[in-house]
């Protein structure tokens, strides 16, 4: 499966237990982001795991890209603690235009 085949993958908010994070599911394996919300609505993503089966394939940026889009829809801000989504942002700025928290920056 290459990168092509990701954006078939629908993503899932899993936000029924403990851990809150978006989702995609590979087969029997799972891709995700995990993150909280604050009392101020902000949302802050916190760890990005792919399996490493698919590691290197593009799978975890199309991962950011599907939820950095939801979180455009929702109307939240976010703030980008895991590496990985900080990473992201750095190398495609864009993405984080009008959703990023106050205070935080991809520069």
């Amino acid at each position: 499966m290459g990168k092509q085949d990701w954006e078939e993958i629908p993503l899932e908010d899993n936000n029924g237990g403990d851990k809150k994070r978006f989702e995609m599911k590979i087969a029997s394996q799972i891709a995700f982001i995990d993150y909280m919300i604050s009392k101020q609505n902000i949302i802050y993503l916190t760890h990005t795991e792919v399996p490493t089966a698919f590691e290197g394939q593009g799978l975890g940026s199309v991962l950011v890209q599907k939820v950095l889009k939801h979180i455009g829809q929702t109307n939240m801000k976010m703030a980008p603690l895991c590496p990985f989504v900080a990473a992201y942002l750095k190398r495609h700025p864009e993405m984080a235009k009008g959703i990023l928290a106050p205070g935080y920056s991809v520069g």
